[in-house]
């Protein structure tokens, strides 16, 4: 059942080239309500908790040291079919990938360092937003 919520990070790399707004303003103009935001530096523990189904792969140790590398903005946003909706807005992880008009089209390096992160299902976002967000910080 669709919650009509997501979960999005700008990533650190998105942040350090200054593109908070920008992105902001994108999100906005979807049609997207924030219901919780907040400005934030992921210790090493909380990168390692919320990359943990990637422990096993390859890249999970550079990925928990690029996610703590700088502050990230955590949000919940809330649209109807939101999790579809925003996939779509953010992009392919590739941006050489990402259609034209995608936050990571415009924003991300690579795909590594791809600006944004947005939940892969209605289940995830609820876990992530419930991760990042005490219950009195979503509106």
């Amino acid at each position: 059942m669709a919650t009509n919520r997501t979960f999005t990070m700008l990533k650190p790399d998105a942040i350090e080239n200054g593109h908070i707004g920008k992105i902001l303003d994108m999100i906005n103009a979807a049609g997207f309500e924030i219901k919780a935001m907040k400005y934030t530096k992921l210790t090493t523990d909380q990168a390692q908790k919320f990359y943990e189904v990637h422990a096993e792969r390859p890249f999970y140790g550079e990925l928990v040291e690029y996610m703590t590398s700088g502050p990230i903005v955590a949000a919940i946003l809330q649209k109807e079919n939101a999790v579809a909706d925003f996939r779509t807005l953010i992009g392919a992880t590739d941006p050489a990938d990402a259609a034209e008009g995608t936050i990571r089209k415009y924003y991300a390096e690579s795909k590594g360092r791809n600006a944004v992160h947005g939940s892969d299902s209605d289940e995830n976002a609820e876990i992530e937003g419930k991760f990042h967000f005490a219950t009195n910080e979503i509106f």
